[in-house]
């Protein structure tokens, strides 16, 4: 009998393939008998737009197509849950995944795809042994699982960036090209990213960044004073006491800094102007009196007569027009003596906004790396982490960013988990912004401090880090007035792994023995060990729904049902399916079901009246796992 319900795919984003149907949407008159992209057409299509020359502006290093290839190939990993590692894990929206972060990217592709409102992220500067990289790029999942012990390993490993290698920079790149790229995905079109560095890399940065997120979208690249004494140790005499933040956005005009607060203290009314308080303002231009002669021009005050002459030098900022308007307005201040200078009066409620321009260079109040340090030490109490960044410049940056606005916060390099204790700092004033950070389980030096205090891996720093940040906020908190609005401190610990599902491997050879093989593997095509839990996260995510969707538990026919987001998809993981569930789930209306291929095991009657009434009943979509 035929299997008329769809297979949920157990993929991430095909991004190659997302890309291709855009296109034909597009020019559908580019599309070949076979539905692939017939380039020749496209090219006549775009006409003169098209540049053929071979050489043209851009960026290439060794490497540079692996990356694309390693871009469209899409993950078949997942994210488990790990409630015991997790602080307030059904009800926080928090998450700590651990991870390589490319794979970590590809699997939220679906579910976060434009909805994150900031990333920051601060990636290894390249000095030449500060990052770890998989040999084999088109590999990674397996690569990061043999790196963590959980495969056997076949000679591929993680490794250091030696300056020494040849192509020293190239691997750098390698490494960022692709993490940026689908990076750029998440962001909301109001979003922007923003990525600490130093001179290793800043002009390679800035390069990728504007291939990837484009030239015109560049916002800035802030210079932060990050050493606070200075270096004599170096050979060349010369201090570096700075890093780099370079700010680029999503797309073009729709994202802007929040800039700096004004500074109202300088306005006041001893006149008691009806018009409010003021501060006076220079009216003196730019231009002298051969270049605007028309601005140079005596002023009168009308009390007592006094004539007031600009400098030649420097003419007034208004025409004579303009000028008397304003004088017969009340806004120009005239001096007590005639030596004295016409001023006007600037009133606050006309400022166009409560902010001026956010300086590119970050002042002391920003915080030194050596404050990043104590403030890890003083959590661990011992210093497990080097360089970390002050919560203090997050703080800033998120603020910068963010301004009022309820949004999640991503990085994908978290080190000692930083950007979530800015976070959290920052909601005890009544913002809720949420975190997501992913970091590398990189294994600490074995005869490190941090090693010896019971820390194997760097993510273990991160979520230990962030625990004891939680548990600082909620003992100053003690004894206080209930907040007015609950804040969100906890988070959601994923590790990844590979999926729940054991997938049909078509490499394998073709013959009887190994497809035997395969047949017997999918008898139950369940990894041994894995949760109900697990299989549930697995949906979500690749269902297009972010990990903190709310999932309530039902009981329908005696059977288990997870209803998601409020009843939109409902997931039976059921061994055993029933006429009765099926029916009962169907009048639920979703609009999406998902059930486990294996509950209609030796039933194909039920399998295809399944298909019929949830379509019968108006429900879209019917997969099975």
């Amino acid at each position: 009998m035929t299997d008329q319900s769809d297979k949920l795919d157990l993929r991430s984003m095909d991004l190659s393939e997302e890309k291709k149907q855009e296109l034909l949407r597009l020019f559908p008159e580019i599309c070949t008998e076979g539905k692939q992209i017939d380039f020749e057409r496209l090219k006549l299509v775009l006409g003169e737009m098209v540049d053929v020359g071979k050489e043209r502006y851009g960026m290439n290093w060794p490497g540079k197509a692996e990356c694309f290839k390693t871009i469209q190939v899409p993950s078949i990993g997942t994210l488990l849950p790990c409630p015991e590692e997790s602080v307030n894990f059904d009800t926080t929206e928090n998450l700590i995944i651990e991870g390589d972060n490319l794979e970590v990217l590809k699997l939220l592709q679906k579910a976060y795809l434009g909805k994150v409102k900031m990333i920051y992220i601060d990636p290894p500067y390249n000095t030449g042994n500060d990052f770890i990289y998989p040999d084999n790029y088109n590999e990674s999942l397996k690569t990061y699982l043999e790196y963590t012990g959980q495969v056997d390993s076949e000679g591929r490993k993680f490794g250091t960036n030696s300056d020494t290698d040849g192509r020293f920079h190239s691997r750098w790149l390698n490494m960022m090209y692709p993490r940026l790229y689908l990076a750029r995905n998440l962001l909301r079109d109001d979003g922007a990213i923003f990525i600490s560095i130093d001179d290793n890399e800043i002009a390679n940065m800035r390069r990728l960044c504007d291939e990837i997120f484009g030239e015109e979208n560049f916002i800035a690249s802030i210079v932060w004073k990050s050493r606070q004494i200075v270096d004599s140790r170096n050979k060349n005499n010369a201090s570096i006491d700075h890093e780099y933040i370079v700010i680029y956005s999503k797309t073009p005009e729709t994202f802007q800094l929040l800039g700096k607060e004004s500074d109202i203290s300088k306005y006041s009314n001893p006149d008691k102007d009806p018009r409010g308080p003021w501060m006076s303002n220079s009216i003196l231009g730019l231009a002298n009196a051969s270049q605007r002669p028309n601005l140079h021009y005596p002023i009168i005050d009308p009390i007592n007569g006094w004539e007031h002459m600009c400098p030649p030098d420097s003419g007034w900022r208004f025409s004579k027009d303009t000028m008397q308007s304003k004088i017969d307005d009340g806004r120009i201040i005239f001096p007590k003596s005639p030596e004295g200078r016409p001023r006007e009066k600037k009133y606050l409620s006309e400022l166009a906004s409560s902010h001026t321009g956010f300086s590119s260079v970050l002042d002391e109040d920003t915080g030194y790396t050596l404050n990043g340090s104590r403030e890890v030490r003083d959590l661990l109490d011992g210093k497990f982490f080097d360089f970390p960044k002050p919560q203090s410049l997050l703080q800033i940056l998120i603020q910068q960013c963010m301004k009022d606005e309820k949004g999640i916060i991503l990085d994908f390099f978290a080190g000692s988990g930083t950007t979530a204790h800015a976070v959290l700092e920052l909601n005890k004033d009544g913002s809720d912004h949420k975190f997501i950070l992913v970091q590398l389980p990189e294994p600490v030096i074995e005869d490190s401090d941090a090693y010896k205090a019971g820390y194997k891996t760097i993510a273990d720093i991160t979520k230990e880090r962030v625990r004891r940040v939680i548990r600082k906020l909620n003992v100053a908190d003690a004894g206080k007035l209930p907040l007015s609005s609950p804040q969100d401190r906890g988070f959601r610990v994923f590790k990844l792994a590979e999926s729940n599902f054991k997938p049909w491997n078509a490499q394998l050879p073709q013959d009887a023995a190994a497809l035997a093989q395969q047949l017997e593997l999918h008898i139950e095509h369940i990894r041994e060990g894995r949760t109900s839990a697990g299989i549930l996260f697995e949906i979500l995510l690749k269902s297009g729904f972010p990990l903190t969707t709310p999932v309530e538990t039902l009981t329908l026919a005696g059977k288990q049902v997870f209803s998601v987001a409020g009843g939109a998809l409902l997931v039976c993981l059921e061994p055993e399916l029933t006429m009765e569930v099926i029916r009962a789930m169907a009048a639920q209306k979703p609009e999406r079901v998902v059930c486990l291929d294996s509950g209609f095991d030796g039933n194909d009657q039920l399998k295809t009246n399944t298909v019929q009434i949830f379509k019968t009943q108006g429900v879209p979509s019917f997969k099975t796992i």
